[in-house]
């Protein structure tokens, strides 16, 4: 935020929805009676977003016994409060679920802050630990975390313990900063136990009853903004989760899971059928303001203590724009209720570029087409790569000659996208902003916080021995998993990745979430047979605890499956099934093929297809856990933490055992120069991953 005067500041908290608090130059001693009371703060504290002389604090004093009216917030430079530097009165009411939001200027850059919150009795929240960030001019490197899909509907957040222990016994200057949320922070999709009592090997657990909510199949969805407020509420009683928002600033982002499921704009999904549903879009980013402090800007205007939502009904939505934005009044309104792209700057050396891959998008371009006119059985995993380009392109592909037909096997699919624009997922608006940023950005390191995954997921089954599966591969090359992230909007993706190349951009990375899975690699518009020309470095990280690929596969791939080689591959020693999927997408079939046959994983993967996946340094389908990015001058490295699958919580101090540590280095690149990915295993043994 830079040097501004108290009365700038006063404005820029205004605009942000929050309460304000100056820090001083000069510290005392607290004057305030405190005395810790978690049960009436049982949501705990949080901050979110710090510059150099700002953060956001939050809490929620619970309206039971007793409501109070008004909280006091201290800011401190110990633990022990001898040492305050800003006071301030602030309100709380129902409007705002009794949550409390509060943006305290007046910081020094780089410096760790201790927070809490007492109510006029002088019960108090539990002590909250923040850090602001270097000065523009700081050269000192940057260590954040980065995490996504936590359920705990369905798993423990073990890794957040991990993450604490591993930070309490770190250097000081190896510590982490703050931890980027790149979504599904919630799951607003609940199995209630008497519905479903296990999903996989887990044991569905009882942790919301939505006030209203409607039941879709046999889980729950949230109605109202009551509804989301209970879901929020729930997942902060987590203690693990807690206990990592107090320690640290998170800056939070959503994904889908945060309103829809399969949601875009403010539309739903379900049973294949679109539905509107402004009223809960808006609902879902009112009870995101209310829980995550972050600087996201609300249209209900100027207000410390409310959201203000818009007054929406759930009208349908029928006009598109040439970029696929619903033009229906309550749709824009809905979206637009809260603005969730920004970027943070962190010293010289970090940049952080946050996009919203959900409220813009456009629809689903495959939604177009009926199930089976890509389907063939014994590919039920597969699409031909082909097929998705030219479905993402629309009347774009192939430089404005899509063609009438769509080849699949000996049939010709009409192409009935050829009239229709690209996908989007950023949306015109914020694709503008977004390489503007890129372009103006004077920081070393331009990462791209992206809530989907920009690395492309594909195979090689165009060389699968004849007679393996009855039919022959009806692509032409090589097959992807399906759509709906950033890594199959190819002809945006292609966009962006043309204006870093065009601009001479260096020090280009993305980290991602979404996929529940570990991913390390180059940034790339296409990959052999076409050009490869990386332009950037791009990471994903493994879920927090939500169930991921191998797990389902593990579930619902039958034993007798023609190709279950390919995914879960279980060589002559093995006693149980190997995650071969990884293997697959990192090597191909070949590779696959010669494990099954002798459980030799070295051997294997000197039968890899080298244009298969040039752009690939590793992949874990099943891993869940962290990882954490260290940004310098001259290098930037990211740190996979994988953790066993989080079926239960683990009581010990460190979270419980590691399965492996992999470290990426990427050394800063000049101009016109090719990115280069270094990969060193520190703990564990990752074989089919690498």
């Amino acid at each position: 935020m830079g040097n501004i005067s108290r009365r700038e500041f006063l404005a820029v908290a205004a605009v942000l929805g929050a309460e304000a608090a100056w820090g001083g130059s000069f510290s005392t001693p607290s004057k305030i009676s405190w005395r810790e009371r978690r049960d009436l703060f049982p949501e705990g504290v949080a901050s979110g977003d710090p510059d150099s002389n700002s953060v956001l604090l939050w809490t929620r004093r619970a309206p039971q016994p007793k409501p109070a009216q008004e909280l006091i917030v201290e800011v401190a430079l110990d633990q022990t409060f001898q040492r305050v530097i800003a006071t301030q009165r602030v309100s709380i009411s129902a409007e705002a679920d009794w949550t409390c939001r509060v943006l305290v200027g007046g910081l020094k850059p780089a410096q760790v802050y201790w927070y809490r919150f007492t109510d006029p009795e002088g019960s108090g929240s539990r002590l909250g630990r923040t850090i602001t960030a270097p000065a523009d001019d700081d050269s000192r490197p940057v260590h954040f975390a980065f995490v996504s899909c936590q359920n705990a509907n369905l798993g423990a957040q073990n890794a957040y313990r991990r993450m604490i222990f591993e930070d309490e016994h770190a250097s000081e200057q190896d510590r982490l900063s703050f931890v980027l949320h790149l979504g599904d922070f919630i799951y607003e999709l609940v199995w209630y136990p008497e519905d479903r009592a296990t999903y996989y090997d887990r044991k569905v657990r009882e942790i919301v009853r939505y006030p209203q909510g409607e039941k879709i199949q046999d889980f729950h969805i949230p109605v109202t903004v009551d509804d989301y407020r209970a879901v929020y509420r729930s997942y902060l009683h987590d203690p693990d989760l807690q206990d990592a928002r107090a320690r640290w600033p998170f800056v939070p982002m959503w994904d889908n899971h945060e309103y829809s499921w399969q949601g875009w704009q403010a539309l739903q999904v379900f049973d294949g059928k679109t539905r509107p549903a402004q009223t809960r879009k808006v609902a879902a980013n009112q009870a995101f303001f209310e829980y995550q402090p972050a600087r996201m800007v609300k249209s209900g205007g100027p207000s410390s203590e409310e959201f203000n939502p818009p007054k929406v009904k759930d009208a349908p939505v029928t006009v598109f724009d040439e970029h696929g934005l619903g033009q229906e009044a309550n749709n824009l309104a809905a979206i637009n209720s809260l603005k969730g792209y920004r970027s943070l700057r962190c010293g010289r050396n970090v940049e952080l570029i946050i996009t919203d891959e959900r409220s813009y998008r456009s629809e689903d371009p495959g939604s177009k087409f009926d199930d089976a006119d890509f389907f063939n059985k014994d590919y039920s995993q597969f699409v031909p790569e082909e097929v998705l380009e030219i479905i993402d392109g629309g009347r774009d592909y192939n430089g404005g000659k899509p063609p009438n037909t769509i080849p699949f096997g000996d049939q010709q699919v009409p192409n009935i996208r050829k009239a229709d624009p690209a996908q989007t997922l950023l949306g015109a608006e914020q694709k503008a902003w977004f390489l503007e940023r890129l372009r103006n950005s004077k920081t070393t390191w331009k990462i791209w916080g992206s809530t989907t995954s920009t690395l492309d997921m594909r195979a090689d089954p165009q060389n699968l021995p004849p007679g393996m599966v009855a039919s022959a591969w009806p692509g032409a090359g090589y097959a992807s998993f399906g759509g709906g992230d950033v890594s199959t909007a190819y002809q945006e993706r292609g966009e962006i990745y043309d204006f870093i190349q065009k601009h001479a951009i260096t020090g280009f990375a993305t980290v991602a979430g979404d996929r529940h899975s570990f991913w390390a690699g180059l940034s790339a518009k296409s990959l052999p047979p076409k050009p490869f020309e990386p332009v950037g470095v791009a990471f994903v990280v493994g879920s927090i605890s939500a169930p991921g690929m191998v797990e389902s596969m593990e579930h619902h791939l039958p034993k007798d499956a023609p190709l279950r080689a390919l995914f879960l591959g279980q060589g002559p020693g093995d006693n149980r099934p190997q995650p071969a999927i990884n293997m697959l997408v990192r090597h191909g079939v070949r590779s696959c093929l010669e494990y099954a046959r002798s459980g030799d994983v070295h051997k294997s993967r000197q039968l890899s297809n080298r244009d298969l996946s040039p752009h690939l340094s590793f992949v874990d389908m099943g891993g869940h856990g962290y990882s954490v990015v260290h940004a310098a001058a001259d290098r930037l490295e990211t740190e996979f933490i994988c953790l066993p699958r989080p079926i239960v919580r683990q009581d010990q101090p460190d979270g419980g055992p590691i399965l492996y540590r992999v470290r990426h280095a990427a050394r800063l690149w000049r101009k016109h120069e090719r990115p280069n990915l270094e990969q060193k295993v520190i703990e564990g043994n990752p074989a089919f991953s690498i």
